[in-house]
This record gives structure tokens, sequence and C-alpha cells, in this order.
């Protein structure tokens, strides 16, 4: 990395710990998801399993990191030690497994060797794995859902190759190949059936659940069926790039690599994202989350030897990462979100507000810049 992008990343940094240092007196006793009129609200009272309940934890661990405060190691364990109540909710257990423990009972095992933290991740990972379709070789994404007749047992989503990694983990920790072969089957399955020939991805895809045929695929959290929701190819080209990373298949780098040109491709000039790239053109909605899980993405393709441009993919990760931090932060210490216009899906009623995991990917692109990362997925 360039020296000046490394500067840059430290600086910026000083200015994410200086407001962290703030929230954190606010939010340390809360699991956040998003702010009502800038104060967190807290999904550990009234949503102990929403999918997103492992970032604040990772959050704290990636700024225990960058200052060695012990105040940011002992909520990471706290956080991680009230998501043990979903070990006692099958219903609260499903496709995210990874999203909830890899920064929070991992990141806790890499940095401390902690054995609980070694314990609850693997079961957390028996119980991914146990959601594999093995005639279907995928993993099924959500539970049944209460209030509807719709069957999704074949469904499985873009999102989850961003939750293989829990599974390679539990494979190199256990010396296990189990794990590591439903991750690759998986892995094998979303690249056939989710990547288009332009390298946009889909982002539901219904199977038969006997046979593994693709049944018809589903436009989601984006704008319709068919369509291209900017995060989930965030999460295609952060997914591949990990399984490329934890496997060494030369196809899945490939793959990252693909998905990533198309989302440059569709990059505005403004560097700004929107929640969907063939929204209608009237429609203004953007999700920074998707901004930052790209900018991650592309970064760690970047990180690889065998990558055919590194500083392609360079380049775009910190424009991306550049453009939020010039027009999509908001650095005000009395109010605790941090990056703007974060949207979880294009017909949600509440379009660009905070959401923690665009916070927790932006500060760990940050990190990865100023070489001050950790390697929890």
């Amino acid at each position: 990395m360039e020296k000046e992008n490394v500067l840059w990343a430290e600086d910026v940094l000083k200015k994410v710990t200086a407001k962290m240092a703030q929230v954190y007196e606010r939010s340390k006793d809360k699991i956040p998801y998003t702010t009502v009129n800038g104060v967190h609200d807290d999904k550990s009272v009234d949503d102990i399993g929403w999918w997103t309940n492992g970032f604040w934890g990772g959050i704290m661990w990636l700024m225990f990191n960058v200052t060695g405060e012990e105040c940011y190691r002992k909520t990471a364990i706290e956080n991680e030690e009230k998501l043990d109540k979903l070990f006692l909710n099958y219903r609260m257990l499903d496709h995210d497994n990874g999203f909830k423990w890899l920064p929070t009972a991992v990141a806790n095992y890499k940095l401390t060797k902690n054995e609980e933290s070694k314990n609850r991740a693997i079961l957390a990972a028996d119980n991914l794995a146990g959601r594999f379709n093995s005639n279907g070789e995928f993993i099924r994404a959500w539970n049944d859902w209460d209030g509807d007749d719709i069957d999704r047992r074949g469904w499985a989503i873009i999102d989850c190759m961003m939750n293989l990694p829990l599974l390679y983990w539990a494979s190199e920790t256990t010396n296990d190949p189990r794990y590591r072969q439903v991750a690759v089957k998986h892995a094998n399955k979303a690249l056939k059936n989710f990547v288009r020939e332009d390298g946009s991805v889909k982002h539901i895809v219904e199977f038969d659940v006997n046979t593994g045929a693709e049944v018809k695929n589903y436009g989601g959290q984006g704008y319709k069926d068919g369509s291209s929701w900017t995060r989930g190819q965030g999460w295609g080209i952060y997914g591949f790039a990990l399984s490329y990373r934890h496997t060494g298949d030369r196809n899945y780098l490939k793959t990252a690599e693909k998905i990533a040109d198309y989302f440059i491709s569709n990059i505005p000039e403004s560097g700004l994202i929107p929640v969907d790239f063939i929204q209608p053109a009237d429609v203004t909605w953007e999700d920074s989350t998707a901004s930052a899980i790209a900018a991650c993405g592309m970064l760690e393709i970047a990180s690889f030897e065998e990558c055919s441009d590194p500083d392609r993919y360079r380049t775009y990760g910190l424009k991306l990462l550049k453009a939020l931090t010039d027009s999509r932060v908001n650095w005000n210490e009395n109010e605790d979100d941090l990056l703007l216009k974060c949207t979880a899906a294009f017909h949600d009623e509440k379009h660009e507000f905070s959401i923690i995991y665009g916070d927790f990917f932006y500060i760990e692109a940050l990190c990865k810049v100023a070489g001050k990362g950790i390697h929890m997925w």
C-alpha cells in the first residue's frame, strides 16, 4: 500500500477513534442496529437473535486492536456472551451464524485463544453446516417465517458467501474436513448459479430441494427480479475473495474479480453507490453499506499476489472509501451514527439511515489500508 494512503487511513482512524470514544460511553451496554435521533437502539433488549448482532462486538475488537484500550475488549466479550441465548432457540440460528460469531467469538479466539469462544464458534459452525442440503449442494438461507406460508426450503442467498469463513475456520481449527467440504460445495454452487455472465449477482436463488436444480431467482432486497442489488454485489466480491483466501482455488479469485469489475463499471462519478445499479433514474436512494463492503472486498482482492491487477482493485477500493469519508460520515461526537445513507432493502419503507454493519465494514476497510486489520473472516 502506498505510504500516502496508509497515512490518510491512519489520519481518518484517529477521527474514528475520537468519535468512538464518545459513542462507546453511551452504547457500551447495548448491541446496536441503527440510531433513533442520533442515539443507538439496543437489539439485546428487543431482538437478541437479529442477524447483525455480531457487528458491534466486531467494531469493539477493531477498536481494541487500533487503540489497545481494555474497555473495548471488555464490551466485545460481553456482546459475545449475550449471544449465548441464541443456542437455546433454533429459530435464532440460521445462515447468518457467521455474521454473529465471526466478529465476536472467532475474533476473540484468534486474538486471545479463549477456549469458551472457540466452543461457541464451533457450535455455531455445526449449526451452519447442518443447514446444508446434500442433494442440492447449498446451504439453506432463512428458517420458516411466522405469518406466511412461503416455502423457503430451497432458498439460498448471496449473503451466505460471507458466512462460509465460519466453516473454513472450524475446519482449520478442528482439523475436520467436513466443515470445509460443506463450504466449498456451497461456494461452487453459488459460483455456478448466482453469478451472471456480466459479473452481476442474484440475491435469492430457489433450488429444487431434492435435485438441486435451479427453480427461480428473486430480486430479494433489490429493485426487482433480475436486478443488481448493490450490497449483494459487495457480498459477492468479498465473499468469493475470502473463499479464495481459505482454499487457494483460483476460480474463486477470478469470480471475485469478475464481480468487482462489474461493480467498478457501474460506480457513479461521485463514488457514492445506489441501492440497486438498475433502480429507476428518478430514484436517488443510496446504500453506503454496499460501498463499504465492496471496498473491503476490493482491498482483499488486491492483497493477493495472484491478483490479475492489484493496483486496479486497490485504486477503486480506495475511491469508494474516500468518497464515503468525504461525504457520508457523521463526525459529530454527540451522535452515535457513523456511516450515513445506508439502506437495508429497496422496497423497505425507510431508506438512507444508520446501520451498524455499515460502520463495521467502513472501519474494517480503513484498518486494512492502515495495516491494522484483524483476519476475523
